[in-house]
């Protein structure tokens, strides 16, 4: 039994933790002046948000746009400095690592781009732009050009394709040559944000069936980011629910899409069609009024009370908690109630 098959049969409430997040902050900040600039304001991208990852799983982070999904996704990978919080890989802290230690970090966390024509350099041939991890590191002496030969049949592709422009490639076959890419180091954890959104129906099935044969012959992590809950549903052991800068409900993906607790969770999940027409048409709709507030100005109190059908005085004075309410697992409402929705 190979190292990733034995790993694949451990249960995932077993698995160690790979990625701790704990209070984690990012504010932008807003300045004014041309001679003599003065911070004026920020923008609250991300508000001590708190979360792990156990190793072989995959946890979906969701939300709308403006919520933080992509910001916690670089803020995870050091491609931005948190403004407070940590995070840790393995135990290790890295969220003050720096030079060779932050370089020796990132071969454990790759990423998984959205736009698969603008996230690979068309003056590159394939091979390179698989083959730029390893001659980074200075793997590409140890049989560099087999490694990408077998890491691009590995994601369907063809290996005597090698010598071609991403140009020549259709988007799910440039989707395919990002995700052979994020694999030659063979990284502990992905980052997939928002991998299949610019993609056909059809195409979209096919790479997420690739993503889950991936991660179950090399024992990969995800973090996958999307907006679509349908196709978090088909990926994800767990889901994180994101709301300007906050994850107000947390937990397994079976049981928050059966009965999700916090209002803005049930929207969402509401939202999600259902292809049994008969159940669709007697299933309960939650339509949000107005749009997600500024993250430069949030509200006070719960910041979803805005657009909530629930909140009352107490949800403009405190601010909920993260923590389980009797439901199973952790949500921020102080109204938090469960309600079917999806049979």
């Amino acid at each position: 039994m190979s190292v990733a098959t034995e790993a694949a049969a451990v249960p995932q409430r077993s698995r160690q933790e790979l990625v701790r997040v704990t209070d984690l902050v990012k504010h932008f900040p807003i300045t004014r002046g041309v001679i003599i600039r003065q911070q004026v304001g920020a923008v609250h991208a991300v508000d001590g948000i708190s979360f792990t990852i156990r190793k072989g799983e995959t946890l979906g982070l969701v939300g709308e746009s403006g919520s933080g999904k992509s910001t916690t996704a670089r803020l995870l990978l050091r491609l931005l400095d948190p403004t407070s919080g940590q995070v840790e890989l393995e135990g290790q802290d890295i969220t003050t690592a720096a030079g060779s230690q932050l370089r020796e970090v990132r071969q454990e966390m790759q990423m998984i781009f959205q736009d698969p024509y603008a996230s690979l350099d068309p003056r590159m041939t394939v091979r390179d732009i698989v083959g730029e991890p390893l001659m980074v590191w200075n793997r590409w002496r140890n049989g560099g050009a087999m490694q990408v030969a077998e890491l691009l049949e590995r994601v369907g592709l063809n290996p005597d394709h090698a010598s071609r422009f991403p140009h020549e490639f259709s988007g799910g076959q440039r989707q395919r040559i990002g995700i052979a890419r994020a694999l030659a180091l063979r990284p502990k954890l992905i980052v997939c944000d928002e991998p299949v959104s610019a993609l056909d129906v059809s195409v979209r099935a096919q790479i997420l069936n690739l993503l889950a044969n991936l991660q179950r012959d090399f024992d990969l992590t995800y973090l996958f980011i999307s907006h679509d809950l349908s196709v978090v549903r088909q990926v994800a052991d767990r889901v994180a629910v994101m709301y300007l800068g906050k994850v107000v409900e947390i937990g397994d993906r079976d049981e928050l899409y059966r009965r999700p607790v916090h209002p803005y969770t049930q929207a969402l999940v509401s939202a999600v069609p259902i292809p049994d027409p008969t159940k669709e048409r007697k299933r309960e709709h939650i339509v949000l009024g107005g749009d997600i507030p500024s993250p430069v100005n949030p509200p006070s109190g719960c910041r979803f009370r805005t657009r909530c059908f629930k909140a009352q005085d107490v949800c403009a004075e405190q601010e909920p908690e993260l923590v389980d309410r009797g439901h199973g697992h952790p949500s921020a409402c102080h109204f938090a109630e469960p309600m079917e929705l999806i049979p």
